[in-house]
């Protein structure tokens, strides 16, 4: 046997592993699943300044999703605060907005396995020197945070940062995340708690108007949301196994976190 077909036969060896996990994943048959997202939580989804078209690693990822378990993709857009209720009443198929996956949401949606870990940080403004981690924000005692209710950022702020009370009056709603950031950039508030993917992707668009401080608060786990009891969830956990096994989500790690600058 000559090395070509030596090369020839590894080459179909090393595929046949990738045929055979694309064959174990379910056939939908062309359904179709409506996707619910907020498109304000960059990296992973939101509005491309350029053109107002709808991308982010989610995007990449649902699409890619869809096309190995043959289903057709409806985006629809819905503000966070009524996310988890509009999935749970069965308004949309799965939703979509790095949700962190936590026991008490599990009471009223199912999640996905996790797609992505991320860990908790805090982003200020780049020329902030009055406080550099949790320990000294909170003893700053005229610093502002900026969050939106019910959100891994607000109960960070409050339980990891300030002092337990969810009135606290140094933090200040907003309805969405990237509200929060421009109130960063005006200076109406000192702080906003993101995680480390958004975070980056804030950053790197700013030119050095904003900057991540402090050490990590903590990590956690994102996943898609379905109405109870959904069939969707199997098989789209198949899929994303699928993606963590061929290197899919490392590509779209290093694309969204790594290549991808946002805003340019």
């Amino acid at each position: 046997m000559n090395r070509r077909i030596l090369l020839l036969a590894g080459m179909l060896a090393g595929l046949f592993p990738l045929v055979a996990q694309a064959a174990d994943l379910p056939d939908l048959g062309g359904k179709q699943v409506v996707v619910v997202t907020e498109n304000a939580y960059p990296p992973l989804q939101f509005i491309d300044p350029k053109d107002g078209k709808q991308i982010g690693w989610e995007y990449d990822a649902m699409n890619d999703i869809a096309k190995r378990l043959n289903f057709k993709v409806e985006y629809q857009n819905i503000s966070w605060d009524a996310m988890i209720q509009s999935i749970s009443d069965g308004q949309y198929h799965v939703g979509m907005t790095g949700i962190t996956i936590k026991d008490e949401r599990k009471e009223k949606v199912d999640f996905s396995d996790a797609y992505m870990r991320s860990e908790m940080f805090m982003l200020v403004r780049g020329d902030e020197n009055r406080f550099t981690d949790a320990k000294s924000f909170g003893g700053f005692e005229d610093g502002l945070v900026g969050a939106q209710a019910g959100t891994t950022p607000f109960y960070v702020a409050v339980y990891d940062v300030l002092d337990g009370n969810e009135q606290n009056p140094r933090i200040k709603l907003f309805e969405t995340f990237g509200a929060t950031v421009q109130a960063l950039k005006t200076g109406d508030v000192d702080l906003v708690l993101t995680d480390g993917t958004a975070g980056k992707g804030y950053v790197d668009a700013s030119d050095g108007g904003l900057k991540l401080t402090g050490n990590a608060l903590g990590t956690e786990d994102f996943g898609f949301i379905f109405p109870k009891g959904s069939d969707l969830v199997g098989p789209i956990n198949k899929a994303i196994a699928a993606m963590k096994a061929d290197g899919t989500i490392d590509a779209l790690n290093k694309k969204w976190f790594l290549d991808y600058k946002l805003g340019q």
